[in-house]
């Protein structure tokens, strides 16, 4: 019996885990298919495969070689462990066989990626007889082994990020590798969506753009997980036409995927028990049978927080050494520190390895047995991706989706026809977005002036629009976008949004008017001294990190890394930070020098950082009114600051005390979708006696007096999560006992003296005041609403929920009505928001049917939220608001 039969085995026997299986899907063992000859490759590229024990191909991979030696840009999309390698490896060294200049560029999203993909380029040496030039070009290339890659590599393989900043910007010292580059790969294309795909697309109108000035035109070979649009992602990031090889000839093991949905603890509240608590249950199982596992989360924090739970000694499940065969794997380990951990996997020293979504690409890990997912990972897609970590071979793998309390999960894990007969979701991609383009523009001028008549980009292929049913639209540029250039003109711009040279033109211009370029007669030509690639981010790295360093031992260690937008809610000063499974007191947050200094502790807590939001539109692309709402999408403006921290108790959950976060206030500009209930609405619902609505009214003659002696007495801080108050607005102040409670009228009594009693007046934030009124009726049906509405939409958006933000206010103070946003986190949007926009009518239904389908009895965290937060009749009240709006 081998160990997935194993496993299978003990889940069926073991009562408490079947009892609480929502569903079991056998996926049956498939044969290959292999094609009936070979492709008109190199004699000796076939002698070398026999050498491998590769007689035959399969037939996805005969018909992508033969279209990638016919010329064609190809995409192949086949599952995990479908052998896509060799879909492009056999075309480009077949090239560099035939013609000795030959040149050919790799591109994989990670630097682990390339470090296999580099392992697998030398295996080919010894068994074709002939050398395979290949060398990795990073940030972890030392510079003394710079030049010999430039000159002698005929296979230079890198990311996205060291070519938008290593070689772009330097294409001078690559004079001959672009004159000759004939092939470039893009590995697990996938990823490259949303304001990274958007970027990426940009960097390769400036690779085609470099590569067109020294006479080359290279062919696109991009490989894929499965996707619903991997056709329509790969044109706009390529934009040309494409082939799509999305019929897979691999064999494939039988799988067994289990949606396992923990039991319910509190049945009142609708609380269920921690996802996170019963994925270490299953792990504990498995390490005890010795079966190899990995476990994926969804947050740094969870890995890190499930990986101690790991490490620690538990009587009833004794592992073994936990710390050295049990590890974790993030984004924020040191190169050196992953590559161990991936060592050990593929050797079997490792026998379970806790990761994010960093370890759901193709990194060559072994042979895992059990897959085990805490908290479903977003998108259908990267579920697929997570799952085919386990059973590489053609043998049982077992797959288990550890269902989480929210409503995104719980629809998932009640709904699965869904998830298994249901294409994935449409990947959204942006190159068009004035901010974007305007970045990559100052890059490109930088790299080669641009001349009159030139087009960056902005000449995309006519794409048909997918059906709405089954996911979301390509985002594009309305007329009329505002534009504030983040990465080096200042000023504003009103620009019409024509396409190819125009556009292009246009933006020139506009840079040259903002000291950025310098027009002389039909040429731009770049100024400044440094290049502009340095300031230009495609996702969180360089500049725009904090290095986290021990200072506990002799010399100080730097262990790890994070973004900067996420500092304050990771490392600001005071809290903990986990680092694989030890913690670690932060001492001091560095914003100015990007440094969180941290020293080794043993605490029995964590901590968790909140975040307080305000978002006001700045520019309305499209409104419409629909049943019972005005519903809008445009640009905003996003102000947040992190406030406080919570201490939390391991296992309990319980919370211990609170702690202040003192940091700037950062401002973002990007997209949102947003409704305005109409007043007959709410007028409606109130006179069914629904709800009351108390909005902030007169309070009595002595109010503003009382306000200012409980923001005095206060400190001036948030009694919730002491965050001071800011220079251009106070902090509210809340009634312990509702101000409408005294029956105070005005001229009629004196109640607002009794209501206004400093011992019934607490000073909160923003933040903390909106969700201390979220037990009103009003305000807990909006915010249950928009609970509802947050997790509902990432199931036409291929993004995770974390991508977007939800505020529901019952009074927002731009609109002076009841409204629920819905905005991307993302900078500057990829246009989630207008999907939303256009699919409003489908996503309240999705919201309305997850709600009614919940087993609760009056709203839970499963559907419209906890209690506490929502009040105890939010979910008949959030019902009432979507049969108004249907």
């Amino acid at each position: 019996m081998d160990q997935a039969t194993l496993a299978l085995s003990r889940l069926r026997t073991d009562p408490r885990f079947a009892a609480h299986i929502a569903a079991w899907r056998r996926l049956p063992a498939r044969p290959a298919t292999h094609a009936d000859a070979w492709p008109p490759v190199d004699p000796r590229l076939v002698a070398a495969l026999g050498k491998r024990g590769i007689d035959r191909l399969y037939t996805h991979q005969a018909v992508a070689v033969e279209a990638a030696l016919a010329g064609q840009h190809i995409v192949v999309v086949t599952p995990t462990a479908s052998g896509k390698t060799l879909c492009y490896n056999l075309p480009v060294l077949h090239t560099l066989l035939q013609d000795p200049s030959a040149r050919a560029l790799y591109l994989f999203p990670t630097k682990a990626l390339a470090q296999d993909q580099l392992a697998e380029l030398h295996a080919w040496s010894p068994v074709l007889g002939h050398p395979v030039r290949a060398a990795t070009y990073d940030g972890d290339t030392p510079t003394s082994a710079r030049p010999a890659t430039r000159r002698d590599a005929r296979i230079v393989v890198t990311n996205p990020d060291m070519l938008h900043t290593g070689i772009l910007p330097h294409h001078t010292r690559w004079a001959d590798f672009f004159s000759n580059l004939c092939y470039v790969v893009v590995d697990e294309m996938h990823v490259y969506r949303g304001i990274f795909g958007s970027h990426v697309a940009n960097v390769f109108r400036r690779l085609r753009r470099v590569c067109r000035f020294y006479g080359s035109a290279p062919q696109f070979i991009l490989s894929s997980a499965t996707i619903a649009n991997p056709e329509e992602l790969a044109r706009h990031l390529v934009e040309a036409d494409v082939t799509l090889v999305d019929g897979d000839g691999a064999p494939r093991g039988e799988r067994h995927f289990l949606f396992y949905n923990p039991p319910v603890v509190d049945r009142t509240l609708g609380i269920r028990r921690s996802a996170v608590l019963e994925a270490e249950a299953l792990a504990r199982q498995c390490l005890a049978h010795d079966i190899q596992t990995i476990v994926f989360t969804r947050a740094r924090l969870t890995t890190e927080l499930l990986l101690r739970y790991l490490h620690l000694e538990n009587p009833k499940s004794q592992i073994p050494n936990p710390k050295s065969v049990v590890r974790g794997y993030r984004g924020g380990y040191l190169p050196a520190e992953r590559r161990e951990i991936e060592r050990g996997l593929r050797e079997g020293t490792v026998r379970a390895v806790v990761a994010t979504n960093a370890l759901d690409l193709g990194i060559d890990i072994g042979q895992l047995d059990v897959s085990i997912m805490a908290g479903y990972p977003g998108t259908v897609a990267s579920t697929w991706q997570q799952a085919g970590r386990a059973g590489r071979r053609a043998s049982v793998s077992v797959s288990i989706l550890v269902a989480g309390g929210n409503p995104l999960d719980q629809y998932i894990v009640t709904h699965p026809d869904y998830f298994f007969g249901r294409s994935p979701e449409h990947a959204l991609v942006n190159p068009d977005n004035l901010l974007i383009l305007l970045a990559h523009l100052q890059c490109a001028a930088f790299e080669l002036p641009f001349q009159a008549g030139e087009s960056f980009g902005c000449e995309q292929p006519e794409i048909s629009e997918p059906d709405f049913d089954h996911g979301s639209r390509r985002a594009h540029n309305p007329p009329g976008r505002r534009v504030r250039d983040s990465a080096g003109a200042g000023g504003e711009m009103q620009a019409e949004v024509p396409g190819g040279s125009a556009l292009t033109a246009e933006l020139l211009d506009y840079l040259a008017e903002s000291g950025v370029l310098h027009r002389v007669g039909d040429t731009w030509y770049w100024l400044g001294d440094s290049y502009p690639a340095e300031r230009v981010s495609l996702r969180s790295a360089g500049p725009d990190q904090v290095a986290i360093t021990v200072t506990s031992g002799e010399t100080p260690q730097t262990i790890g890394t994070v973004d900067r937008m996420s500092a304050p809610l990771q490392v600001p000063t005071g809290a903990v930070y986990l680092h694989d499974g030890q913690a670690y007191h932060v001492d001091r947050l560095d914003w100015e020098a990007g440094q969180a200094l941290v020293r080794s502790v043993e605490v029995d807590y964590y901590t968790d950082a909140s975040f307080s939001v305000e978002v006001r539109p700045v520019a309305t692309r499209a409104e419409e009114r629909r049943a019972g709402a005005t519903v809008a999408y445009g640009e905003v403006q996003l102000r947040g600051r992190a406030t406080g921290y919570k201490k939390v108790r391991l296992y309990t959950h319980e919370t211990l005390g609170w702690g202040e976060i003192d940091l700037p206030e950062q401002t973002t500009e990007t997209a949102a979708y947003w409704f305005i209930l109409a007043e007959e609405v709410v007028e409606r619902l109130r006179a069914a006696g629904w709800w009351r609505f108390d909005p902030i009214g007169y309070r009595g003659p002595n109010w503003q007096a009382q306000r200012d002696k409980a923001r005095a007495r206060d400190g001036y801080r948030c009694r919730h999560c002491s965050a001071p108050e800011r220079p251009d607005r106070q902090h509210d102040i809340h009634h312990v006992r509702p101000f409408r409670d005294f029956g105070y009228v005005p001229g009629q009594n004196d109640h607002y003296q009794a209501a206004n009693q400093l011992e019934n007046l607490i000073t909160l934030c923003r933040d903390c005041h909106r969700r201390a009124e979220g037990a009103q009726r009003f305000q807990g049906a909006l915010t249950g609403l928009g609970s509802v509405l947050g997790h509902v939409a990432p199931l036409y958006l291929m993004c995770d929920y974390r991508d977007i933000g939800i505020l529901a206010e019952a009074q927002a103070a731009w609109s002076k009505a009841p409204t629920v946003t819905i905005y991307e986190k993302i900078p500057a949007g990829v246009g989630f928001s207008e999907t939303l926009f256009r699919l409003h009518d489908q996503v309240l239904g999705t919201a309305e049917e997850l709600i009614r389908d919940c087993g609760c009895e009056r709203g839970c965290p499963s559907c419209v939220g906890p209690v506490e937060e929502v009040g105890e009749d939010a979910r008949a009240y959030t019902l009432a608001i979507l049969a108004e709006l249907r």
